[in-house]
């Protein structure tokens, strides 16, 4: 049985000391070298792990991403990237329930296989109550292999 992961982006203004290292990237953007990356960073086709510094914290709201070149084995793969289209934030769950939805959506113009017959799941990143306030609208859909083995590659047009 497929389970949706969600967990709330935290805001913008949010301002913290780093001890990790930022993830490099190439001209073209890809992500080369392992860091940290801000959600607001994020890239579609970007990659990254389930590290204790991805783990959310008591509000469920993440402020780093631990980015990896996606040549290297890896947790989740960013398929898509939108902006919520309204006008007031409706709750946790109705975000939780509204970001699942557009993910699924898109997801299999992504992998190339419909959601319900890929070994791959969704989890995404979406505004909080606190972040809505701060403007974010931003939603991130990542996918990742339901048994917990890692990805390498991309799992673009894979159908897998």
């Amino acid at each position: 049985m497929k389970k949706f992961v969600a967990y709330a982006a935290v805001g913008l203004g949010v301002v913290g000391y780093n001890v990790m290292t930022n993830a490099d990237r190439d001209a073209s953007g890809a992500i080369i070298d392992g860091g940290d990356v801000d959600p607001f960073s994020m890239r579609l086709g970007d990659c990254f792990d389930n590290t204790r510094s991805f783990a959310a914290d008591e509000a469920g709201q993440v402020s780093t991403l631990p980015g990896v070149p996606c040549s290297e084995p890896h947790d989740n793969e960013v398929f898509a990237i939108f902006d919520v289209d309204i006008e007031s934030f409706p709750g946790d769950e109705p975000m939780a329930e509204m970001a699942f939805d557009q993910c699924l959506a898109r997801f299999e113009n992504f992998v190339g296989l419909e959601y319900e017959s890929s070994v791959l799941d969704i989890t995404a990143l979406y505004p909080s109550s606190s972040s809505w306030a701060q403007d974010d609208r931003e939603v991130i859909c990542a996918i990742y292999e339901m048994n917990g083995e890692k990805l390498t590659g991309s799992a673009k047009n894979t159908a897998i």
